[in-house]
């Protein structure tokens, strides 16, 4: 019997499902009516199903996927708004947002990709998304500096990489275009059939040969310099924290946002230079 023909196991958490098919595992985010936001019990959970499948001696291939209408909206604005602070608070042992992980991993990328569902599908080794799946990298819509790393390290033009930090929005079959997208599927169960196909490939090649060629592709992707992460670090402070929450709030309240800008009119000249 092959791999992909073994008897499925499969169990259910609340809002991660994950199933196995042979050296398979398959990580769903199951929160369809908020669009798979991160929540706190979401990140929780979703960090256990990475270690489990870090841990396991038989999965040796994972397919990110989400319910719904959504792969993942990102933040959930409604807890940070509870919360009172912006942002994801920490989870330490998530080997996949660690990026420790020895294992492929293909993103079945079912439809809205926002934020930091943005930044979960683009640390994914290879990637399948349904046409007319809608992506969008947020930062600029909520903190005081735009995503200025995507497009960098996703291989992109400088004029694309632009539009990216500045929250455009692209579509599935344009993140093709530009090769950020593997494949196109018409609809979510061509999606997950070609995310097997391909996660099938990757179980007929020599043990070593997966993880030495996984190690030296992730090796070769671009990085933004020390010098300019700290520019970035600087220019995150440059602004009125007010923004931070104000720009949630209206996004839960379905209006538009009241922006202050700056705190002091005059820091409108005072930008962080560069070196």
């Amino acid at each position: 019997m092959l791999p992909q023909e073994a008897a499925r196991e499969e169990y259910s958490m609340a809002i991660v499902e994950t199933e196995r098919t042979g050296g398979v595992m398959v990580i769903r985010m199951n929160r369809p009516e908020r669009l798979n936001a991160l929540g706190d019990e979401m990140r929780t959970v979703l960090a256990e199903a990475w270690r489990e499948f870090r841990d396991s001696v038989d999965a040796e291939v994972a397919i990110y996927t989400g319910s719904g209408r959504a792969f993942c909206a990102g933040e959930d604005m409604k807890e940070s708004l509870e919360r009172g602070a912006p942002g994801l608070p920490t989870i330490f042992d998530n080997p996949y947002e660690n990026g420790t992980l020895d294992k492929p991993v293909i993103a079945a990328i079912n439809g809205y990709t926002m934020g930091g569902g943005f930044q979960l599908a683009e640390r994914s080794d290879l990637r399948v998304a349904v046409r007319g799946a809608i992506f969008e990298m947020s930062e600029a819509k909520r903190w005081l500096l735009g995503g200025y790393n995507h497009g960098f390290v996703g291989g992109l033009s400088h004029a694309v990489a632009t539009e990216m930090a500045f929250a455009f929005r692209f579509t599935a079959e344009r993140m093709h275009e530009l090769g950020w997208v593997n494949r196109l599927a018409d609809d979510e169960e061509q999606m997950m059939a070609q995310a097997r196909e391909m996660a099938a490939h990757l179980l007929t090649l020599p043990p070593a040969s997966r993880v030495n060629t996984l190690a030296m592709m992730r090796a070769m992707r671009p990085r933004v310099s020390p010098d300019l992460e700290a520019y970035a670090a600087r220019l995150h402070e440059h602004g009125a924290k007010s923004d931070l929450m104000e720009s949630r709030r209206a996004f839960a309240e379905k209006r538009q946002p009241n922006f202050v800008g700056w705190d002091d009119p005059a820091d409108r000249q005072r930008t962080p230079k560069y070196k």
